[in-house]
């Protein structure tokens, strides 16, 4: 499996979250709604869920191993760190 595009949208809130993102995999299917979450411990990948009736949330799609989580994570935040790198230099957002 490979990541074969990677889109991103920053987003401005008072919480931690600091963009959205999709990937495409293999040029066939595509996930949306991964969110890039300012942590505690850094920035992390947090894959797309929803609520439950009892208030917890449930991932909707994630990967079942961990080099796939690794191999995600990496590529949406190597693309969020190139469009603040991109910001810095234009001095205004690409996202």
């Amino acid at each position: 499996m490979e990541i074969t595009d990677v889109r991103l949208r920053k987003v401005v809130t008072d919480g931690r979250m600091r963009a959205i993102a999709s990937i495409t995999l293999d040029n066939e299917f595509v996930v949306h709604d991964i969110r890039v979450i300012d942590g505690n411990n850094g920035l992390f990948v947090a894959m797309p869920s929803k609520r439950t009736t009892e208030g917890e949330f449930r991932d909707i799609a994630h990967p079942i191993n961990v080099g796939t989580r690794t191999k995600i994570q990496d590529a949406i935040l190597y693309a969020y760190h190139l469009s603040s790198e991109l910001e810095d230099k234009i001095g205004e957002p690409t996202a």
